[in-house]
């Protein structure tokens, strides 16, 4: 069993418009469990566009780490031991009809 980009996005996003930060802090090996959390960092409409906007996400992953704790970075702006990934992304998603 796999996360990939079809789990998570399939009739969700139109397109990855692009990727920066993009950082890998810690190996992964086969047998480890991933946890992946998602948050919205920011939103953009597009000119001439009112079928689709522009989303900015911020993705982590952490080996063995319960779904509760979001792992980012402390305060002392490290990685938490667990954290395996961690991924800011721009998204092209559809937009909802006005009702």
């Amino acid at each position: 069993v796999g996360l990939t980009v079809q789990d998570t996005t399939l009739g969700t996003t139109v397109a990855n418009l692009g990727m920066s930060e993009t950082t890998f802090p810690r190996p992964v090996f086969a047998g480890d469990t991933i946890y992946a959390w998602s948050e919205v960092l920011e939103k953009a409409s597009l000119p001439g566009r009112s079928d689709v906007g522009a989303l900015r996400m911020r993705s982590i992953a952490a080996k063995d780490c319960p779904c509760g704790a979001w792992p980012g970075k402390g305060a002392d702006g490290k990685y938490h031991p667990a954290v395996v990934l961690d991924l800011d992304y721009w998204l092209l998603i559809p937009r909802r009809i006005a009702r």
